[in-house]
C-alpha cells in the first residue's frame, strides 16, 4: 500500500557531494516524520537525519554541518544534501517515514529499498 522509492546514490570522491531523493507513495494521510538512515558493513543502522512535518530536524553528531534533509509535505518527499563526504559516510542509505496509512489509527514506520552511497578516499 505504500513505497518509499529512494533514488541518487552512487561513488564520490571524498570531499564530494551527492543527493538522495525519497518519494513516499500509496495510501497516506499524513506523514508525521521522514527521515534517513545508514548501515555500513558489520555495523547497526543508525539514524543520520529526521525532519517533522512541521520543519524541525534532528541530525546525527558524525554529520552536522555537512548533511541538510528538507522536505516537500505537498509532494511526499525528502531530500538529503550530503556535502564534505568521508570514507566512513559509505553505507547503505534508508529513506523512512513514520506515517498514518488511509483508514488506519496509528502510524507505522515504512522503508525504502536503500541506496548505495560509497565515498573513495
Amino acid at each position: 500500500q505504500v513505497q518509499l522509492v529512494e533514488s541518487g546514490g552512487g561513488l564520490v570522491q571524498a570531499g564530494g557531494s551527492l543527493r538522495l531523493s525519497c518519494a513516499a507513495s500509496g495510501s497516506i494521510f499524513k506523514i508525521n516524520v521522514m527521515g534517513w538512515y545508514r548501515q555500513a558493513p558489520g555495523k547497526q543502522r543508525e539514524l543520520v537525519a529526521r525532519i517533522f512535518s512541521g520543519g524541525s530536524t534532528n541530525y546525527a553528531d558524525s554529520v552536522k554541518g555537512r548533511f541538510t534533509i528538507s522536505r516537500d509535505n505537498a509532494k511526499n518527499t525528502v531530500n538529503l544534501q550530503m556535502n564534505s563526504l568521508k570514507p566512513e559516510d559509505t553505507a547503505v542509505y534508508y529513506c523512512a517515514g513514520d506515517l498514518l496509512i488511509v483508514m488506519a489509527t496509528i502510524p507505522a514506520r515504512h522503508w525504502g529499498q536503500g541506496t548505495q552511497v560509497t565515498v573513495s578516499s
